[in-house]
């Protein structure tokens, strides 16, 4: 082992380097990095005047991470390894080694300023969310065009977004067709096609047409607003793992001190070591075992999977949530909503004999164009989308609990439960109704004076990507589940449908959380999907809640992940997510460890030098971070 051996000379004191220092904090740690590295340079290419620059690169170099030490340890009573380093770099320049020193100083400020840019590159993953909220929007008034802020904006407003622009608020098509690009919200990179009627969202990009849109929701409502304020709380949500390895440090800090002042003296008198090989031992034994790259195994990587998800609609609410998510056996969704679209549509119409199918729609939608009831407004949606018109009515009455009555064309007509439509027990549509309602769907009777005139069934349809999320679902190991508050015939048909394990219909809110309850015993760890007021007692009791995105705000309160888009495709990715990043995390800790025992071992069988002990430790803390980072591939 060779060092360049210096002493101090009095020039050393005439060094201020106050006034570098807030250039340094205006530039940044990589910069003073930098500038120690070639002070080194220069205190080699000029021996006689070494202690000036090697002493300036430590000032410099060290500045940003002393200070970061000495705050921890004075303010918040901590140690971490900014002080086994700073003590390893002092320790180097009493014994003489100050290139020695010096190096460790420019490496270790180096490395820090790599692993804060690596660290801000999953930060500006998480950042840019924010940025793609515009902040300006073209309000359209009885004057024209008017440029006004977007926090202005009220609902019902109306305004126009022209091609290339984004949509900066939520709201409905009131004119114009046009592509619109939802990546931000959903992570599909095809554009979606709207027109007059559908549903935009802020953040979304308008490709290829003008667009005026019905303002639906304030700035602070909308979705792309939830997705930056969930983003927002998971950046301060930390795993359990990495709550441990912080506790750990400062302990793991105490028994390395503790093990390099025995370390000062021992080795000494029992290895006839000299003082100086003892010293220098010991200030290696200081960089070697510093946990750095153990700290930085977890944060990382985990920042990283946050910021992918959320680009694919799928939002964390913490580190936690993702670590466990990998763990779950079973998953319990709810039927309403969070399986099916909570949409009923029209699925067949049968007519008696003699009767024009759609004269008998006409009558039939033109009656319940007077309602709000969901399936009433389902029934008109079909009969509009057959380009049938709609007659005028007279005398509607409502019956409570029984149905609707109104005159059409001097011809009454009546709509609801087959005993209020008619008195015949026997009618042949009842034999025909029961049929369908073991598929689960619903049957509303219409009918005149000469009795029942035709059923119309409506069927709460699934979700098309459904079915392809619980058979990934499957093939992961996992047990699938319906709760559903809806009757056998519902529940079987879309459970069946779906290629569900179980169902468990005729729940109520209470009984849900008693069933989740119940699945936990039976599989293990559980989740549990919905989007509705009934089903947040449910949602906090599973080990893990999950709401969807188009669901109320208790839901979307209560839950631990969040799917943007309402898009089931996404639990699969999430988990296969949750997965992946907890393997990289045991990577990172087998590794790092690995790495720490190897350098103390060949710090003891003094085969290592302090240079390449430093380039060691902090080789491996990069490696690790980068590891992580990989997070951020799609």
């Amino acid at each position: 082992m060779e060092a360049l051996k210096v002493k101090a000379s009095p020039r050393v004191k005439q060094i201020l380097p106050l006034p570098i220092i807030p250039l340094l904090k205006k530039h940044g740690e990589l910069i003073a990095a930098i500038i120690s590295g070639l002070l080194i340079g220069l205190g080699f290419l000029f021996p006689a005047h070494a202690p000036l620059f090697f002493v300036t690169a430590f000032v410099i170099g060290g500045y940003a991470k002393a200070k970061e030490g000495l705050t921890d340890l004075f303010v918040n009573k901590k140690l971490n390894v900014e002080i086994l380093m700073i003590l390893a770099a002092i320790g180097s320049a009493i014994i003489g080694f100050w290139a020695e020193g010096a190096i460790l100083i420019f490496i270790f400020a180096l490395s820090g300023a790599l692993e804060t840019y690596t660290l801000n590159k999953s930060e500006k993953e998480l950042s840019s969310l924010v940025k793609m909220q515009p902040d300006k929007a073209t309000l359209l008034t009885d004057q024209g065009e008017k440029v006004v802020p977007v926090s202005t904006l009220n609902i019902k407003n109306v305004i126009l977004v022209k091609p290339g622009e984004r949509i900066p608020v939520d709201g409905f098509v009131k004119d114009g067709h046009s592509s619109v690009d939802e990546a931000a919200i959903s992570g599909e990179a095809v554009p979606v096609f709207k027109q007059k009627g559908d549903e935009v969202f802020a953040g979304t990009v308008n490709v290829n047409g003008a667009l005026k849109i019905d303002v639906s929701k304030e700035q602070k409502d909308t979705l792309f607003q939830r997705i930056i304020d969930l983003v927002k709380a998971a950046k301060n949500e930390k795993s359990p793992a990495q709550q441990f390895i912080e506790r750990f440090e400062g302990t793991y800090v105490k028994i390395v001190l503790i093990v390099v002042f025995f370390m000062l003296f021992l080795p000494h008198y029992a290895l006839g070591w000299s003082w100086q090989e003892t010293w220098y031992r010991a200030m290696v034994l200081l960089v070697v075992a510093s946990p750095c790259a153990l700290v930085a195994s977890i944060m990382p990587a985990t920042l990283s999977a946050i910021a992918s998800s959320a680009k694919k609609g799928i939002l964390f609410k913490g580190g936690n949530h993702l670590e466990s998510l990998a763990s779950l056996k079973a998953i319990a969704f709810d039927k309403t909503g969070t399986m099916t679209k909570g949409k009923h549509e029209v699925t067949d119409v049968a007519v008696r004999n003699g009767m024009d199918e759609d004269l008998f729609l006409q009558a039939v939608a033109s009656v319940e164009k007077q309602s709000n009831h969901p399936l009433a407004i389902a029934i008109v949606r079909y009969a509009e989308n057959k380009n049938i018109s709609f007659l005028s009515t007279e005398n509607l009455t409502d019956f409570a609990g029984k149905g609707v009555s109104a005159t059409i064309n001097g011809k009454e007509w009546r709509i609801g439960k087959p005993s209020f439509v008619s008195k015949d027990g026997n009618d042949a549509f009842l034999k025909k109704a029961k049929q369908f309602e073991a598929e689960g769907k619903s049957i509303i009777y219409a009918g005149d004076d000469n009795g029942i005139a035709g059923i119309i069934m409506l069927k709460d349809t699934i979700r098309t990507e459904a079915k392809e999320a619980i058979e990934k679902l499957k093939q992961s190991g996992l047990h699938t589940i319906m709760i559903t508050g809806d009757g056998k015939g519902a529940a079987q048909a879309i459970s069946k449908e779906a290629g569900m394990d179980l169902y468990l219909p005729d729940t109520l809110p209470e009984e849900k959380l008693v069933e989740i309850k119940k699945l936990r015993e039976t599989y293990g760890p559980v989740a549990m999907i919905g989007d509705g007021i009934n089903d947040a007692p449910a949602l906090a009791t599973a080990d893990i809640g999950i709401a969807m995105g188009g669901g109320t705000d208790i839901a979307l309160e209560t839950a631990d992940i969040v799917l943007m888009k309402n898009d089931l495709k996404r639990i699969p990715e999430a988990i296969k997510l949750s997965k992946k990043m907890n393997r990289i995390v045991k990577q990172n800790i087998v590794f790092s460890i690995a790495v720490i025992l190897v350098l103390i071992a060949s710090n003891f069988m003094q085969i290592i030098d302090l240079p390449f002990g430093v380039i060691g430790h902090e080789g491996s803390t990069l490696l690790v971070i980068l590891n992580g980072l990989r997070m951020l591939k799609n």
